[in-house]
């Protein structure tokens, strides 16, 4: 059998989509959590809703929409932050584990790479400003076919891509529907659970693992 390729979410897996809110948390004041939290959460439906319809709007215009709702919703908090804000958006930082297991996956012969939502120069802002470039082989994004996870068409990209067959893909995220998705399409599905979260979908359970590190201890 081949060695198994490795394929990562990037927001919420690799990135801390926090981070941006937590740099600025001063400046933001005592609403910067729940400002964080209607940032990711109206960013994430907005992309379910839109495929849904049958429309695409890039994700970098969904994350700025979804600030946008989230300053509406917080009135207390400074709209001027704004560009502030998505400019450390666009250079999230990387979970301390994210480094350590894409070079040491590809130390062991593996291939890497990420399959995002996020347009192709919002990654590739994020990844250069990770330093995990040389660590992957491939940045794949959604606008390649303008649906949004979990839709089929976007897992399609992976083995298309690799030359591989979905078998032979374990898919990484922190995303519990994300990995409901590449389950269904038949990758080999990674959980990573970082806040301890119950299962919340029935059918083949994926590997759950608490951090990025447990990658490299499992017997794939």
């Amino acid at each position: 059998m081949p060695k198994p390729a490795f394929v990562f979410d990037a927001y919420g897996t690799l990135f801390d989509v926090h981070a941006a809110i937590a740099r600025h948390r001063d400046e933001v004041g005592p609403e910067a959590d729940r400002i964080s939290e209607l940032w990711r959460s109206k960013q994430l439906e907005y992309t379910w809703t839109l495929t849904l319809a049958g429309r695409y709007a890039d994700f970098w215009s969904l994350t700025r929409q979804a600030l946008d709702y989230a300053f509406a919703r917080v009135p207390s908090a400074d709209r001027r932050l704004g560009p502030k804000l998505l400019e450390a958006y666009r250079r999230l930082d990387a979970f301390p584990d994210a480094r350590a297991t894409l070079h040491e996956l590809k130390r062991r012969g593996h291939p890497t790479a990420i399959l995002s939502n996020g347009s192709p120069d919002m990654l590739e802002a994020a990844v250069s400003a990770a330093g995990i470039g040389g660590d992957l082989d491939l940045v794949l994004s959604v606008d390649a076919v303008r649906v949004y996870k979990p839709r089929p068409e976007v897992y399609a990209l992976v083995p298309a891509a690799m030359h591989v067959e979905a078998g032979e893909v374990v898919f990484v995220s922190s995303n519990r529907w994300d990995v409901m998705g590449a389950a269904a399409f038949g990758f080999r599905p990674a959980w990573i659970n970082r806040a301890g979260l119950p299962d919340e979908y029935a059918g083949a359970a994926p590997i759950g693992l608490r951090d990025l590190g447990g990658l490299l201890t499992h017997p794939w």
